[in-house]
């Protein structure tokens, strides 16, 4: 299932007003066992009693035995847990004989919540743990951005204390995040690039960036990315990541093992509501016009061939930055050609909505793109944009920071 629509579908879900924990996590449980895209068989939550120093169930649901409400796992007779207080996530056997009995054999398990410290070690408040006739990779992002959600939404509750309105502080980041982002835009060898970030607040967790690479500057990375939250908080860890993507372009890493530092950096330094997501590409001087990328789970760009007159999408090749810290990112490539268009882009713009609340959608953005390819990158963007603030409603409440930067092969 694709991982910005689950989110948004579980964001949604648990944004309704719960009177507790406990109501919040069996709604999101039931819908993700309901939901036929995900393939679960059952869902259970627990809740660590750090007096008892164990996990008692909290809640269960789905089409597999019933287990005793009363059953408690006790952590010295779990090692399972230590590993989700680290990992987040874990697919692993099952040991417990009371679960082994109602033919509970594989499961996947995630942390969930504030991490309570007992002893020298901490353990998530919640754990959410799932059965499925498919355990993998794809099963633990999917629990993960699950998690991940959770967690925000159950922060908010704790955390929610009246919020200042902190007028100057947030000028300041404004101006700040103005100073490091490029120049709109830009001229490499045989491509022209244009960029531009427009934030639904006063400071954006979407962004982008140029880096030139190598001491002769033949390379040049282009970075999209946008950090799942808003203000002063996503600002924060765009500027973040940003940075940290320009220093790696000093060292001139490879692309896969750049990312996978960068989302063990994002895992260590973020907290466990948070998560990127990003595309990064590399042109050069190459004759053959290759452009080398990867994706962690962003939007696919569209990439338009002129020569076929068609579009093909530049799609996920890992799992998006922060919750799973051992992911493994693949890098891929095309070719540009002269005429040839990249539009690489943000969430903002295909969900953008209406007063009907249509989206703006990936087809709209795709006529975009086809009745104005003869154009500079600039007119591109400019024109994208126009359309997508003509459809959409300001006061909806899907309207996101919107993010594009157009690519065009001249020569």
């Amino acid at each position: 299932m694709d991982q910005k629509k689950l989110y948004r579908t579980i964001e949604t879900v648990a944004s309704k007003n719960f009177p507790s924990d406990k109501e919040l996590l069996v709604d999101v449980v039931q819908q993700i066992v309901k939901n036929e895209s995900i393939q679960l068989l059952g869902g259970r939550v627990w809740q660590f009693d750090a007096k008892k120093k164990s996990y008692k169930l909290l809640f269960q649901t789905g089409k597999v035995e019933k287990i005793p409400d009363e059953l408690a796992i006790h952590i010295k007779d779990y090692p399972i847990v230590d590993r989700i207080s680290v990992e987040r996530t874990v697919l692993a056997d099952e040991t417990d004989k009371v679960l082994l009995s109602k033919g509970i054999f594989k499961y996947s398990a995630a942390g969930v919540g504030r991490k309570i410290r007992l002893g020298e070690k901490k353990y998530y408040e919640y754990l959410l743990a799932v059965n499925s006739k498919m355990l993998g990779d794809d099963l633990s992002y999917t629990l993960n951005v699950v998690a991940t959600v959770l967690t925000s939404k159950l922060n908010e509750r704790y955390l929610s204390i009246s919020r200042k309105n902190l007028i100057e502080d947030i000028d300041k980041a404004r101006a700040l995040q103005r100073s490091i982002l490029p120049e709109h835009e830009l001229k490499f060898f045989a491509y022209d690039i244009f960029g531009i970030t427009i934030p639904a607040d006063n400071v954006a967790g979407d962004f982008y960036d140029y880096l030139k690479i190598g001491d002769d500057e033949e390379r040049m990375g282009i970075v999209v990315g946008d950090a799942a939250s808003k203000g002063l908080g996503a600002a924060a860890e765009a500027m973040y990541i940003s940075g940290a993507l320009r220093m790696a372009s000093t060292f001139q890493i490879k692309i896969s093992p750049m990312l996978l530092r960068l989302n063990q950096l994002v895992s260590k330094i973020f907290s466990d509501d948070k998560f990127i997501t990003l595309f990064y590409g590399e042109i050069s001087n190459d004759k053959k016009g290759l452009f080398l990328y990867a994706n962690a789970g962003q939007n696919p760009p569209l990439f338009y061939n002129k020569k076929f007159n068609n579009f093909t999408t530049l799609g996920p090749t890992g799992p998006l930055l922060g919750p799973a810290p051992h992911s493994k990112y693949e890098t891929d490539s095309i070719n540009f050609h002269k005429g040839d268009v990249l539009v690489i882009y943000s969430d903002g713009i295909v969900e953008s909505a209406n007063d009907k609340y249509e989206f703006y959608g990936e087809e709209r953005l795709q006529k975009m793109i086809l009745k104005n390819v003869n154009g500079t990158p600039k007119e591109i963007a400019a024109s994208i944009l126009d359309d997508v603030l003509k459809f959409s409603t300001n006061d909806s409440q899907y309207q996101d920071d919107k993010t594009i930067v157009v690519i065009k092969k001249n020569r």
